[in-house]
């Protein structure tokens, strides 16, 4: 995979709404706020959580029967909002060190909360279900005193129900939601809500997850940042799951330093995900990750002076067998996130407190049971049938799963060992779609530009598992230099 240069595109300077509270006399601008202004506005009584909060309420009121990115308001946000408030009063908030405290985040809807949200992966079959507990990375969240703002839309079941037939960003529940930029624009997925929201303004920032380019995609699409960890380095403990080798949890946000606040909220070991977290808790920095954030040097090569900033640039490099690895069916990837969707759903349904569905096999036909209502005519459910016809994980999975190390062994990791790299960088979504996805890597996209049809696009920063740190110095670089973000016009 080739490293090259990017042509950036610039749209013409529009002219911005602006989004203005007066609090005791003073002004706060939140339209584009980061999370280190909201902190300061705080901290000088310019604004309150519980006026934040309004805000974003408004907002989606005014732009989601259009964007459809938003799925289900939290109704106990403003109390929430209200409590953070009056812990900032208090005497003991000194002791909360978060920067998330008090701040609105938008969960996509395969992370469960318990309250009187559903969370249901965009589909009406699990409407009505009850989780035991929260998620484990909305755990953290409520710990630091964050604001569980609402559920984000999703891509219905990540398209798995039906890979190639159900369009990104449609869901039953939801509708086609639409990337804020273009409306012909694909918002790609199937963390499309929790992109659209952020870049829309409708949310400080929100959680996605990924298995498959599902974080990193629809970041790219829609003009914001987007963070997949290295897998296990945040807890999949209550989120609707695909495949324990794979999925991983992560921000989106408007800015790197964003992002970094909220990943280091999330981060740590979780004991309902302990495999996984254990092994990446050693990846974990004894200092908070946004320390990274005021580097003024930057490692990577795109169409800047990165030479003068003293990087060291290596373009045209190729990882061996590119072409088997983007291509799910011969590398084996497919065959194996089947087996491992149906076990490992089955396993997430049992657990639920209260469910209208047990099984991969009860979703099946709750889906022919109700053909209208989840559209199975027009997108119908393929990819479940053949999940649905696996027996679990046996000799031929596990021979996939060798296969699949193997490639990202010899391919990904090589390259980065031979020439001594910090991290790959490539233009689009072509590095997280594929090499990123089998190996559990780490990436991070960055703004990069808009095509001259209004279209975004961004930057793909990736590295080796635990490479957190430098992907921060080299992302935050990047988009330190060129600031290339601006927001949708509506």
């Amino acid at each position: 995979m080739a490293v090259r240069s990017l042509l950036l595109l610039f749209v013409p300077p529009i002219l911005l709404s602006l989004f203005v509270i007066n609090f005791k006399g003073h002004d706060f601008n939140i339209e584009e706020a980061t999370i280190e202004s909201i902190q300061t506005a705080f901290a000088e009584n310019k604004l309150t959580s519980l006026q934040l909060v309004d805000f974003y309420l408004q907002r989606i009121e005014n732009l989601n029967p259009v964007l459809r990115s938003v799925l289900e308001i939290n109704p106990d946000a403003p109390v929430q909002a209200e409590e953070a408030d009056r812990e900032r009063k208090s005497s003991n908030y000194h002791g909360r060190t978060s920067l998330m405290h008090g701040v609105p985040v938008l969960l996509k809807d395969s992370i469960a909360t318990k309250d009187e949200m559903n969370t249901t992966a965009g589909s009406y079959a699990l409407v009505g279900s009850v989780v035991g507990r929260d998620a484990g990375v909305v755990e953290k969240l409520r710990e630091v005193g964050a604001v569980i703002l609402g559920n984000a839309s999703q891509t219905e079941w990540y398209s798995f129900r039906a890979l190639d037939k159900i369009p990104n960003g449609w869901s039953a529940r939801g509708g086609q939601s639409q990337n804020p930029y273009v409306a012909w624009g694909d918002p790609c997925g199937s963390s499309s809500g929790s992109a659209i929201s952020v870049a829309a303004n409708m949310v400080s920032v929100s959680l996605g997850s990924e298995t498959h380019g599902s974080i990193l995609c629809p970041a790219d699409y829609n003009s914001v940042v987007g963070f997949k960890p290295t897998v296990g380095l945040t807890s999949r403990a209550g989120v609707i799951p695909i495949s324990s080798r794979q999925d991983s949890i992560g921000p989106i946000a408007r800015t790197l330093a964003d992002a970094v606040y909220l990943l280091d909220a999330i981060v740590g070991f979780d004991p309902r995900d302990s495999e996984a977290t254990s092994e990446a808790a050693k990846f974990i920095p004894n200092d908070p990750l946004f320390q990274l954030l005021g580097v003024t040097w930057i490692y990577s090569g795109i169409c800047y002076d990165a030479k003068a900033r003293g990087a060291t640039i290596i373009d045209d490099l190729e990882i061996a067998d590119i072409d088997i690895i983007s291509d799910s069916m011969r590398s084996g990837e497919l065959m194996l996130l089947m087996a491992e969707f149906k076990s490992s759903i089955n396993e997430y349904l049992k657990e639920l407190a209260v469910s209208p569905v047990r099984s991969l096999a009860d979703i099946i036909d709750f889906n022919q049971n109700n053909p209208e209502l989840e559209q199975l005519e027009e997108y119908g459910q393929k990819t479940f049938i053949e999940s649905e016809k696996t027996s679990g994980i046996g000799e031929k999975e596990r021979k996939a799963v060798e296969y699949l190390e193997r490639l990202s062994r010899d391919g990904f990791e090589k390259l980065m060992i031979d020439y001594k790299l910090d991290a790959l960088a490539a233009p689009g979504i072509s590095l997280a779609m594929t090499v990123l996805a089998i190996g559990g890597y780490p990436g991070i996209t960055v703004p990069a530009g808009y095509q001259s049809n209004g279209m975004p696009f961004g930057i793909c920063f990736g590295g080796l598992k635990g490479t957190e740190p430098k992907l921060i110095e080299i992302a935050y670089a990047f988009e330190q230099a060129t600031r290339l973000r601006k927001p949708p016009f509506f």
